[in-house]
């Protein structure tokens, strides 16, 4: 089905019992994390999972999957009219490079993991990803390009849960790491920026130390963000060709939200998205982001969870501690 035919009147009519029920939890979870702290991402995905009975209904079923796939490429293709080149190009040399390393080196950590544990390769370079690059939105990103399966898609589940638990707790324990290991303010930017998964907790944790810490690290934290497009872009073409003429569902190799995501990171390096649009634009992409994780969650039980064992809790828990370590070095090497 192709993008112009999802949005379309009669396709949208037929949904609309499922996305109802989706940007109903949606709501639900947003309400509660305005008003007592705490993840979106995480209460909108338990919420969903609750109503896990609806997901058989017929009348629920399409809306639930418009919202799982199609608004979740659209929040991820939003994600864009955050990044300037520019704000790349101030981190210097040396701190890219640490960055991309970083980056690079804990996706092959992922796959070398899953490997050793004997899990599908799939599941390594996705939480590897989501580790190094930017949490839940990463996740739900590569997740759009590897082959279509149910175990994949609980597998992206508990590692949205994984990431946004670990990001929640960094965000507590870096800020007295940084000071307990005597970094300036610019250093704790960088080891914050480049070590948290979730762009939230990288904003919080950064201006818990101070100001100019908070813009350093929201500033490398976005440039890993700028990664998801070669990430996710190599991830595609890996999959694609490993699929040859099989009957595996894989998505074409460089999706159309990949695309977007890049039109729009131009738009606003060239000056065409204002600040005021940018808002919009990234408040837009956070309500997409929600609803596609609640309608996950719909179509997920507890048991399926479960089911996928420690392995996966224990890949995401080395995968952090990994970049952690690997970037605390790089900053004391450049001091």
């Amino acid at each position: 089905m192709s993008i112009a035919s999802r949005w379309h009147p009669k396709e949208l009519r037929r949904n609309w019992p499922g996305i109802a029920l989706a940007v109903v939890i949606a709501l639900a979870a947003s309400f509660l994390s305005v008003s007592y702290g705490g993840p979106q991402l995480l209460y909108a995905l338990f919420f969903g999972m609750a109503f896990h009975f609806l997901s058989k209904e017929q009348a629920c079923r399409p809306g639930i999957e418009f919202c799982s796939k199609t608004l979740l490429r659209t929040g991820v293709a939003l994600l864009g009219a955050r990044i300037t080149l520019d704000q790349v190009l101030e981190l210097g040399l040396a701190t890219t490079v640490l960055v991309l390393l970083a980056v690079v080196a804990t996706i092959l950590l992922g796959w070398l993991l899953s490997a050793w544990l004997k899990r599908p390769a799939a599941e390594g370079i996705l939480s590897g990803g989501a580790v190094g690059i930017c949490g839940a939105s990463a996740a739900l990103a590569i997740a759009a390009v590897l082959p279509q399966t149910k175990e994949n898609e609980h597998f992206t589940l508990l590692t949205v849960v994984g990431v946004t638990t670990l990001s929640t707790i960094a965000m507590v324990i870096y800020p007295l790491l940084v000071k307990f290991a005597g970094l300036d303010p610019e250093a704790a930017g960088i080891f914050i920026g480049g070590t948290i998964h979730d762009v939230a907790q990288v904003v919080g944790a950064g201006y818990m130390v101070s100001s100019h810490t908070g813009d350093v690290a929201t500033i490398v934290k976005l440039m890993r963000v700028a990664c998801l497009v070669p990430v996710v872009v190599a991830i595609s073409i890996i999959f694609n060709s490993r699929a040859g003429s099989t009957n595996i569902d894989t998505p074409p190799l460089v999706p159309v939200f990949l695309i977007g995501f890049v039109l729009l990171v131009i738009a606003n390096t060239l000056g065409f998205v204002s600040a005021t649009h940018a808002g919009w634009i990234s408040n837009a992409s956070r309500a997409c982001l929600v609803t596609a994780i609640a309608a996950l969650g719909v179509k997920t039980s507890f048991q399926a969870l479960s089911s996928l064992g420690w392995r996966p809790v224990f890949m995401l828990v080395v995968e952090t501690v990994w970049i952690a370590g690997l970037v605390m070095c790089g900053i004391l090497l450049m001091a």
